[in-house]
């Protein structure tokens, strides 16, 4: 089979399998020293505290789970969709944590563009055998007006519904609307990451991801 028909065939038995975990199935859970990548941007490396207190370093001590924290200052949808295959080919994540996105809206990017590329990353995740929880973002406009609480962007519901994957919203909208929670407007501080990572872990204990 010419390799380009063998990779649309593996993304749409992906489709079909992140479709049939939409039917509200609980997911595998994962053991301690299971590898879950962290795919994002600063927030999701940590922009605005130290290494040891980013949500992926945080998550990793709730969890006993090895999280690879595999997010990248400025990235966008599109940067990360690039990144990926290389990410999964090292570290064979057993999960991917996708929160990306934020920087689109920053950059008033093209929807319709941020929203296939994060279609795609979900999709090329579960072709790699990892199980794919999405982290909504909050809109642009919100994050501009800090004074006002924030709201995630539609899209990700939408995708996550779309998809069938568990979805973690208003993770980050929680965080960034407080500015006690804050190192600036749009980056967390180390409390601000500690929360974020704990109201994550519920949502991946109600999807069956982690156990406890």
């Amino acid at each position: 089979m010419p390799l380009i028909r063998r990779r649309t065939v593996v993304l749409a038995l992906a489709a079909a399998t992140l479709a049939a975990c939409g039917r509200k199935a609980r997911l595998a859970a994962l053991p301690a020293g299971s590898v879950v990548l962290a795919l994002g941007d600063s927030i999701t490396f940590g922009t605005g505290t130290t290494p040891d207190a980013s949500y992926p370093s945080v998550l990793a001590g709730l969890s006993g789970w090895k999280v690879v924290n595999a997010g990248v200052p400025g990235d966008t949808s599109g940067g990360a969709l690039q990144r990926l295959p290389a990410l999964l080919a090292e570290h064979r994540p057993q999960l991917v944590l996708v929160s990306i996105g934020g920087n689109d809206f920053l950059r008033r990017m093209s929807e319709a563009d941020t929203r296939e590329n994060i279609r795609a990353i979900c999709r090329q995740a579960a072709a790699s055998g990892a199980q794919v929880v999405l982290v909504a973002v909050p809109q642009a406009s919100a994050l501009a007006a800090v004074a006002r609480s924030l709201s995630d962007h539609p899209m990700y519901a939408e995708l996550a519904k779309e998809l069938g994957v568990p979805l973690h919203a208003d993770g980050w909208a929680d965080v960034l609307s407080d500015p006690a929670l804050r190192s600036d407007p749009i980056h967390a501080n180390a409390e601000g990451y500690a929360k974020f990572a704990g109201s994550l872990a519920r949502t991946l204990r109600e999807s069956g991801l982690l156990a406890g």
